[in-house]
């Protein structure tokens, strides 16, 4: 079996800077995307050193040993944004974070925030990840529902990142991989503005590359309020 990859990023229509990071290790198996908190100075610091310490871990030790050091490596970082936040005098220098890691006829996916992970599998779609947010919380306790969700006044609060809290959690999710299956990695300026039948229609018709270039470009027309990172692995 082979994997294919694609990755984009783009700094959207308003923000000036992309605080958007990402890591491409296709022949490691290990892919991320972060995407540093807007609203905060510094994001895009925070962003980067996620990924810059998350491409420093030892693929080759197996999928469980490696997500193990995917999560000690995110809250050794984690410390370092709120010591770097203190000796700056900011108040949080954040940043969200997915990552997905494949091997063996498996994956897992690690993640904190509200950057996703998807599987698309004969032309289904799954959210593998769970919203660490406001109003995912409230969808949960039945206060809300999908539709409201999306234009929810606190739909960019999040209750989960790398840098804000002295105690980091990091979510875990495993499965299995077959031939053709495709999964997706974004920060939320794709997902805000794509609806998940909308995504399982694009990649499911689609070359990965043609894929990520129309997914761009549905955001770009929407408006693009945010930065927006796609990676997309098809395994073969």
């Amino acid at each position: 079996m082979a994997i294919e990859c694609v990755s984009r990023t783009h700094v959207g229509l308003r923000r000036k800077v992309n605080e958007d990071s990402m890591l491409v290790l296709t022949d490691r198996g290990l892919w991320a995307v972060a995407d540093g908190m807007g609203g905060h100075e510094a994001g895009d610091v925070a962003s980067g050193k996620v990924v810059e310490a998350l491409g420093q871990l030892h693929a080759d030790t197996g999928l469980d040993a490696l997500v193990d050091q995917a999560v000690s490596s995110l809250q050794g970082v984690n410390r370092q944004l709120i010591a770097l936040a203190e000796s700056g005098g900011r108040q949080t220098i954040g940043t969200t974070v997915v990552g997905l890691a494949i091997s063996g006829g498996q994956f897992r996916s690690f993640w904190a925030g509200d950057s996703r992970a998807y599987r698309v599998r004969d032309g289904a779609i799954q959210q593998l990840t769970r919203d660490h947010s406001v109003v995912q919380d409230l969808v949960e306790a039945g206060m809300l529902d999908s539709e409201g969700a999306r234009d929810h006044p606190n739909s960019n609060l999040i209750t989960r990142a790398v840098g804000v809290a002295e105690d980091l959690k990091v979510d875990t999710v495993s499965g299995d991989v077959r031939a053709g299956d495709q999964f997706l990695l974004a920060s939320d300026g794709l997902t805000r503005l794509v609806e998940d039948h909308e995504l399982a229609a694009e990649l499911s018709s689609k070359p990965p590359a043609d894929a990520a270039d129309r997914l761009i470009e549905m955001v770009l027309s929407r408006g693009a309020p945010d930065n927006v990172t796609i990676i997309i692995t098809k395994y073969i």
